[in-house]
């Protein structure tokens, strides 16, 4: 029996921790072991033996590290160096990376490792801090330095998470690094982020991009009685994201919020923000019960991502699949979500564009809201089914593992 190992920030915890275990789930159907290993914060129970690489406090000392010196993925030195042993007696046929930013796991270590390890190494790109000195999006400032090498990043104006600049010199770490590997396939999760892998120096390696998937027995249409979840008929505008601030569309749902004839319901509020949002918000904590998830995107009139740095929102998807419409900026790979039948794509900060569509959403007909709602079903259904998306990582490490 050939063995997955996977490494991921999180076990089984958000959307990158989701994906790697129902790939798990996928490729042990397909008789594969499976093994995810993770970092020591944001952890779930696990259908498949897992390996814990840092613990919580090690995390932390990453963190600080990170914060106080620009070295992310740079700590975790003793705990990187026994989780490449245990990988050494694991001896897995393919290693699948996901996120391997978050503060446990030191990426210098492990790519030393498997730069001569020969074991095929599938590397799915969930955003661009592999690629960049020490971010994770550089599309709200319009940057470009990190096709040729960061410097003086323009990201700590914002209030980016670290008092040293070394974007220069973790740009070129990373790349030495990134590009020692012999036996490695980079998977982005949209064409939009594709783009973005060939113009930097992974370019030299295979690209196959692979959309997200989502489990369309749990994201489905059902029938929902608005006031059980304390809404009212007003046009219902949701907004779902692990965490908030401006960058995910705060200040667009405020301004939408003033309108009395839209009713806005943000899921995954952090208490500090919850306090300061209008009453005309109904604001709910991040909640792992998606039950009660499924029930707000069903009630949902329209799935609202005002986000201005994705590369393939999940939440997009999950959306269409319980039948929702989404509206989202053309920001990343967010709009490759919908079609013309199935959602709007306006330019960020347009919020009068999103106004209009949300009044003329407002006059369609219950038919052409109907009609609208099952051809997001259906695009879900053809598009972004996690069997059919998860079956494409088989292949490859069908195809990595050929003689």
């Amino acid at each position: 029996m050939p063995t997955l190992l996977q490494i991921n920030s999180t076990c089984n915890y958000g959307s990158t921790g989701h994906i790697a275990e129902q790939i798990a789930e996928r490729a042990s159907k397909q008789g594969w072991e499976s093994i995810i290993a993770h970092g020591g914060r944001y952890i779930m129970p696990s259908n498949f033996e897992t390996i814990q690489i840092s613990s919580s406090l090690d995390n932390k000392f990453h963190a600080l590290k990170s914060i106080a010196m620009g070295m992310h993925g740079l700590g975790s030195t003793v705990s990187t160096q026994r989780f490449v042993d245990r990988i050494k007696q694991i001896k897995p046929d393919v290693i699948h990376l996901h996120n391997i930013h978050g503060y446990y796991i030191n990426y210098s270590i492990l790519f030393d490792f498997l730069s001569v390890a020969n074991i095929p190494v599938i590397w799915t790109l969930h955003d661009c801090w592999a690629m960049t000195g020490q971010c994770t999006h550089f599309v709200s400032i319009g940057c470009e330095r990190w096709k040729t090498g960061c410097y003086d990043c323009q990201l700590l104006k914002y209030g980016y998470k670290t008092l040293v600049d070394r974007s220069k010199t973790n740009w070129k770490e990373k790349q030495k690094s990134f590009s020692s590997v012999k036996r490695m396939t980079i998977v982005p999760v949209s064409q939009w982020l594709e783009g973005i892998v060939k113009e930097s120096y992974l370019s030299q390696y295979p690209i196959k991009v692979i959309h997200n998937g989502i489990d369309l027995n749990v994201f489905k249409p059902e029938k929902v009685n608005r006031r059980d979840l304390g809404l009212d008929e007003r046009i219902t505008l949701l907004g779902v994201s692990s965490s908030w601030d401006n960058s995910k569309g705060l200040n667009e749902f405020i301004e939408l919020s003033k309108n009395p004839s839209y009713q806005v319901v943000l899921i995954g509020v952090q208490e500090p923000i919850m306090s300061k949002l209008p009453k005309a918000i109904k604001a709910i904590k991040r909640t792992e019960n998606l039950d009660s998830l499924v029930q707000y995107y069903n009630a949902a009139d329209i799935f609202v991502n005002p986000t201005r740095a994705d590369s393939f929102p999940t939440v997009n998807l999950e959306a269409l699949a319980c039948g929702t419409p989404v509206l989202t900026y053309n920001t990343g790979g967010s709009p490759e979500a919908v079609n013309s039948n199935t959602g709007w794509v306006v330019e960020q900060g347009d919020v009068f564009g999103i106004n209009k569509i949300i009044e003329s959403f407002s006059e369609k007909t219950e038919k052409e809201v109907m009609n609208q709602r099952n051809n997001c079903r259906i695009r879900a259904e053809q598009e972004f089914n996690k069997e059919d998306c998860f079956d494409k990582y088989l292949d490859l490490y069908n195809l990595a593992n050929e003689p």
